[in-house]
């Protein structure tokens, strides 16, 4: 790994995303993408691509311009440092494919950067497909994988058992570093299959927001979230069989969770416009 020493940072949270397997609608991908563009940030590190990428897995593409010379791209994962010197954390943003192989290796590499800017926090943030409606709040399931983590910050214990991505390797080696892992999954929509899917980087971002009480940069995901989603009432109200399916998949949430109009969320709601407003 190529890594670029001198930067500065104070107590920095780490946010990992990788595209893949867990990153349903793009919505984990999408957020840190998000928050490089609209943070101050320099590359601190960059994965060589032969150590770790199966080129028949995650190929590499061409990218042409106009006046320059065509260049390949390759798979890698980076890792950024931004400056927010309005929050109280700085951060370091990592953001790539996920790896093709020798997932502990990549994953002691990754850590061993964590180490050196003393990170005590990483949050693993990724998507998943699953039977909700788009109509409805996109659920994002906060979670730590070990008891005291999830005591700690007060986040249910995931109880999940099954085959994992590189973000169960991560969090499961950073515990015997004494970095806390929490991870945040969003619930996309399986029958949606325009890509990416705003609403659920929205989502992501204001349950980062709840979780880390600070104010982040929201831009045009609302805008891109109403498209989003009248895009899909579109598509629905032009498939009877999709559209029958939704009415199904409404019914049960509703039923299920009484709606989201509860006092909790509203009390949600309210702090995160206090947060963007006392940030300007």
């Amino acid at each position: 790994m190529q890594q670029i020493d001198g930067v500065q940072l104070r107590k920095p949270v780490m946010i990992v995303a990788f595209t893949g397997w867990n990153d349903a609608g793009e919505s984990a991908s999408s957020l840190v993408q998000h928050l490089l563009a609209h943070w101050d940030h320099q590359l601190i590190a960059e994965y060589d691509p032969e150590d770790y990428y199966d080129y028949q897995v995650n190929r590499p593409f061409i990218r042409s311009e106009e006046n320059k010379e065509r260049e390949i791209v390759w798979p890698t994962t980076r890792v950024f440092a931004a400056l927010t010197p309005h929050l109280p954390n700085d951060f370091l943003l990592v953001l790539g494919a996920e790896p093709s192989m020798r997932w502990q290796g990549f994953t002691s590499e990754l850590l061993d950067i964590a180490d050196d800017y003393e990170v005590d926090l990483a949050l693993l943030i990724g998507g998943l497909l699953a039977d909700v409606p788009h109509s409805r709040p996109i659920q994002v399931n906060v979670t730590a994988g070990n008891p005291d983590v999830a005591a700690r910050f007060d986040v249910e214990l995931s109880t999940y058992q099954g085959a994992t991505g590189i973000l169960g390797v991560i969090s499961d080696q950073a515990f015997k570093r004494d970095i806390n892992t929490v991870s945040f999954w969003a619930a996309v929509p399986h029958y949606v299959s325009t890509t990416p899917s705003p609403k659920a980087t929205l989502a992501l971002v204001e349950s980062i927001e709840d979780f880390l009480e600070v104010a982040l940069p929201q831009a045009q995901l609302q805008d891109l979230s109403l498209e989003w989603e009248r895009t899909v009432d579109r598509m629905a109200s032009e498939d009877a069989e999709v559209g029958e399916y939704v009415k199904e998949l409404e019914k049960s949430k509703d039923e299920s969770e009484i709606q989201e109009a509860t006092g909790d969320s509203i009390a949600k709601e309210l702090e995160r416009f206090l947060r963007r407003h006392e940030n300007g």
